[in-house]
């Protein structure tokens, strides 16, 4: 998926079945089942453009110890919040049953062109994160949580206090500067505090 900047953030690799993440690939889907008889896969979608398997003649599939394998996509549709997916070659029900649980791929030089207001997800994982009234570093991006609240919520590592949650709001001012893996925020002060987990002696619980 992708990281829309800087208030609706997403993912565009996902896990990649328990093996090391690949800087290579995007995962877009992931198949869950045989879905018709004729071949085609019922999966999830892992991507903020599905429009885009409209203009996709070959995808990847990844799985766990063995190497991307490319495969024609002859057809898709959306369905109920999921994708629809045919591949050449799969013609039958037991065709589709060895595909489920494998996630689709393609390179990553063919993400969306995104506009210069937004960045992909796993561009910001493994950025520092720095407060700009202090200067000093907070921490490591390790994921971004847009679940719990409507702004989604960078997670932040860090030496001082563990994980710490802040909003990845505009207005905090974020400077995102991929090549030098940084991230420059204007915090509120006690904002750290107010979202760094709890503590023994009733530490205050995360917030958004």
């Amino acid at each position: 998926m992708t990281a829309s900047l800087p208030d609706i953030p997403s993912h565009d690799p996902a896990p990649n079945n328990g093996l090391e993440p690949s800087p290579d690939w995007v995962i877009v889907a992931k198949i869950v089942r045989p879905q018709g008889r004729h071949g085609e896969v019922l999966a999830d979608l892992l991507t903020d453009f599905p429009e885009r398997f409209a203009e996709r003649k070959r995808l990847f599939l990844i799985a766990p110890k063995v190497a991307p394998r490319e495969i024609g996509l002859e057809r898709h549709w959306l369905h109920q919040g999921r994708v629809v997916l045919k591949f050449a070659g799969v013609n039958s029900i037991n065709d589709a049953e060895t595909l489920r649980g494998i996630e689709v791929a393609i390179p990553k030089s063919e993400r969306a062109p995104l506009d210069d207001d937004a960045a992909y997800i796993s561009d910001l994982i493994g950025c520092v994160v720095v407060d700009v009234h202090s200067g000093t570093d907070i921490g490591l991006v390790s994921d971004v949580d847009r679940e719990s609240t409507a702004t989604a919520l960078l997670v932040l590592e860090t030496k001082a206090s563990g994980q710490v949650l802040v909003p990845f709001a505009k207005a905090y001012s974020p400077k995102i500067d991929l090549s030098a893996r940084r991230i420059e925020m204007n915090l509120p002060e006690g904002l750290l505090e107010l979202n760094a987990p709890a503590t023994d002696d009733g530490g205050q619980e995360p917030q958004a």
